[in-house]
C-alpha cells in the first residue's frame, strides 16, 4: 500500500531536455572515473577515445542506434590499446535504449540472452581464472562487460513488453468501455422511444381502421398520438441533454432540460399510457424502504418493455404487474392474459428481451421470459439488493 507521506523522486514525467541533462552528467561522471583510473591519461588519444565513448551518450534516447554504435567502436578501441579499464559499462547504458526501442524480431534470442547473463553472473560470483595477472584481467573484463550487457538488453526487453502489454491492456479497457457505454445509450434509448412508439402505432392503426365508421374514436386515437408523440420528444431531449454534457459540467442551459431517472414512481404512468392502447394493468407493488437509484430505474425499464411488449404483441389484453421486496431480492412479474404465441409484426426482430435480460445481468440477478401453459406470456425478473450494477 502506498504511503501517502512518501513523495516521489520526480513528481512529475521528465521532459526531453531534462534528460538529455540526466544522461550527459551521467556520461560526465562516468568519463571523469576513467580518466582518474586510466593508466595512459596523458595520452591525447585517451582523451579523444574516452571522450567519444562517454560524450554521445548525452543523447542516448533521441538516436539509440548510432549512439551505440559509436559508443561501441570506441569502447572496443579503448579496450584493444587497454587505454581505461571497465569500458564496456558505458556500451551496455547505450544499448538499454536500443533494446527498449527496437521491434523484437522472430529470431533474437532474448531468453539465451538472459541465461547466459545469469551464468555470466555466478562465473563473475563464485568462479575464478587461474592464469597471468594481465590475462586474468582481460577475461574479467570480458565476463563483467557481457554481464552488463546482457542485462542491459534483457531489461529493456523486459520494459518494452511490459510497456506494449500495458498499452493493450488500456486499450481494450477503452474498447470494453466505449461498447459498454453504446450498449447503455442503445438500451436506455430503446427504452425510451420504444415504449411511446409502439403506442403511437397501435393507435394509428387504430384510426386508420375506424376513421370511416367511427370518425369520433379515430379522433380520440389521434389525440393520444399527439399527447404520446410530445412526452417522447420531451424525454428525447433529456437524454440528448444528457449526452450533449461533458461530464461535471452543469450549465443553465442543461440543467432545465434534464430530469431525475425514472423511479417505482413512475409505474402509473406506463399503465396510463398502455390503458389508452388497450392494454389494462393492474400494479401490484410493495417496496417497504427505498431501493438504491440504479436498481429503481432498472425495474422501472425492465416492467416498461414487458408492458411494451404486451402493447405490441397481444393488445387487447389485461397485464398484471407485481414488484416485491423479499428481503434479499425485488421480485419483478410481468404476465398478460393475450396470446402465449406473440404474432411479431413485419420487420426485423426487437431486443426488448435482450436489452431486459442485459439489464439483469447488469445487476447480478436471474431472468426468465417464456409464454404461460394456460396461455399469455411471463417476464420474471429477481435482483438481488446487495449487488450494485457492474
Amino acid at each position: 500500500m502506498d504511503d501517502p507521506d512518501v513523495r516521489p523522486l520526480f513528481p512529475r514525467p521528465l521532459r526531453p531536455r531534462e534528460l538529455v541533462a540526466l544522461d550527459l552528467l551521467a556520461a560526465l561522471g562516468y568519463a571523469l572515473v576513467l580518466v582518474v583510473n586510466s593508466p595512459d591519461v596523458r595520452h591525447p588519444a585517451a582523451w579523444a577515445l574516452i571522450a567519444a565513448m562517454t560524450l554521445p551518450l548525452a543523447v542516448r534516447r533521441r538516436w539509440p542506434l548510432p549512439v551505440f554504435c559509436v559508443v561501441a567502436v570506441a569502447s572496443a578501441a579503448v579496450m584493444a590499446l587497454g587505454v581505461a579499464r571497465e569500458p564496456l559499462a558505458a556500451m551496455a547504458y547505450a544499448l538499454y535504449p536500443v533494446a527498449l526501442t527496437t521491434r523484437r524480431r522472430r529470431w533474437e534470442p532474448t531468453a539465451a540472452i538472459g541465461v547466459l547473463t545469469v551464468g555470466a553472473l555466478l562465473l563473475a560470483a563464485f568462479g575464478g581464472v587461474a592464469a597471468e595477472p594481465e590475462v586474468r584481467r582481460i577475461v574479467e573484463t570480458v565476463v563483467l562487460g557481457s554481464l552488463a550487457l546482457g542485462g542491459a538488453w534483457t531489461i529493456g526487453r523486459a520494459v518494452r513488453e511490459r510497456r506494449a502489454y500495458a498499452a493493450r491492456g488500456a486499450e481494450q479497457a477503452a474498447e470494453r468501455a466505449v461498447t459498454e457505454e453504446r450498449l447503455r445509450i442503445a438500451r436506455e434509448m430503446h427504452d425510451v422511444v420504444s415504449h411511446t412508439l409502439s403506442l403511437i402505432g397501435v393507435k394509428a392503426g387504430v384510426a386508420a381502421h375506424v376513421a370511416d365508421r367511427r370518425p369520433e374514436e379515430a379522433l380520440e386515437a389521434l389525440r393520444v398520438i399527439e399527447t404520446t408523440s410530445r412526452q417522447a420528444l420531451t424525454e428525447m431531449r433529456h437524454m440528448l441533454g444528457v449526452l450533449r454534457t461533458a461530464p461535471g459540467a452543469v450549465t443553465g442551459d442543461v440543467t432545465g432540460a434534464l430530469s431525475p431517472a425514472p423511479d417505482l414512481e413512475a409505474l402509473p404512468d406506463i399503465a396510463e399510457r398502455a390503458a389508452a392502447a388497450g392494454v389494462r394493468v393492474d400494479l401490484d407493488v410493495r417496496v417497504t424502504d427505498g431501493l438504491p437509484p440504479a436498481l429503481e430505474l432498472a425495474v422501472h425499464r425492465i416492467v416498461q418493455e414487458a408492458v411494451t411488449n404486451v402493447v405490441r404483441h397481444a393488445a387487447p389484453a389485461a397485464c398484471r404487474v407485481s414488484v416485491h421486496d423479499e428481503g434479499e431480492q425485488v421480485r419483478v412479474e410481468v404476465t398478460d392474459d393475450g396470446p402465449g404465441r406473440r404474432v411479431l409484426p413485419p420487420g426485423p426482430p426487437g431486443h426488448g428481451l435482450i436489452g431486459m435480460r442485459e439489464r439483469v445481468t447488469a445487476h447480478g440477478g436471474v431472468f426468465t421470459a417464456g409464454p404461460l401453459p394456460g396461455g399469455g406470456f411471463r417476464v420474471l425478473a429477481r435482483l438481488p439488493l446487495g449487488e450494485e450494477g457492474t
